[in-house]
């Protein structure tokens, strides 16, 4: 019996994108070679702005696999490649002012058992069993933006207190998210992801016990109640 393998939506191209980008950026930021260490900096020089506003930047973010049309896939629209190029400039942007002075990769997958994505990220910088009030209003106020140059400027606010924790995060998800952000209806379900996420981590306890496998009854849709 043959398995016919669906094609990757345009968010999973985008996200896969960004972490072959990402993923290549850090290695050779951690080996300190020089032509890395220089493309992160220009690249943090974009972090929460257009990405038309900085020409330089373009040749810095290969998006020639977006125009390609992989085996069973459509070519991407107009509007699908201008919001995919919008989604990995402002990605790999915050990656690259996340990374900035850190000898440990601040990209990470996020996957079960270790949970790297916003919400996720943004919970840890918080003690075990409490809500850091004004730090989770960083990302309501983030989930509340009304344009995509808004919320790369306050995500922006909230990488540099990533950093400042050295706390990782998974900047290819983010990108997916990012792209989808930017489609009717995106917005709504973008926020419901990132409140999955900041639920469905949980710090080590203070009595060293494992955390409860019972399930959070706080609901996960929090960010869109406090953004209503």
């Amino acid at each position: 019996m043959t398995t016919v393998t669906a094609p990757a939506t345009p968010r999973e191209r985008v996200a896969r994108l960004a972490a072959g980008h990402i993923a290549a950026l850090q290695r050779g930021y951690l080996d300190d070679q020089p032509h890395a260490v220089a493309a992160l900096a220009r690249l943090r020089r974009g972090a929460g702005r257009e990405a038309g506003q900085l020409p330089d930047l373009w040749a810095l973010i290969d998006t020639g696999p977006l125009h390609e049309t992989p085996d069973g896939a459509r070519p991407l629209s107009e509007n699908e490649l201008i919001r995919a190029e919008d989604a990995l400039h402002v990605a790999l942007t915050l990656y690259a002012l996340h990374q900035q002075s850190r000898r440990t990769g601040m990209y990470q997958a996020d996957r079960p058992g270790r949970r790297r994505g916003l919400g996720a990220a943004v919970r840890r910088m918080m003690k075990p069993g409490e809500i850091d009030e004004p730090v989770h209003k960083r990302l309501v106020r983030a989930g509340t933006a009304p344009d995509l140059t808004v919320l790369a400027q306050r995500l922006r606010d909230i990488v540099v207190l990533l950093r400042r924790e050295d706390i990782e995060l998974d900047h290819a998800q983010l990108a997916g998210q990012l792209y989808t952000w930017q489609w009717p209806g995106g917005a709504d379900t973008v926020r419901r992801e990132w409140g999955r996420s900041f639920h469905a981590w949980h710090g080590k306890p203070t009595d060293g016990k494992s955390p409860s496998a019972g399930p959070d009854t706080t609901s996960t849709t929090e960010i869109d109640k406090d953004a209503s």
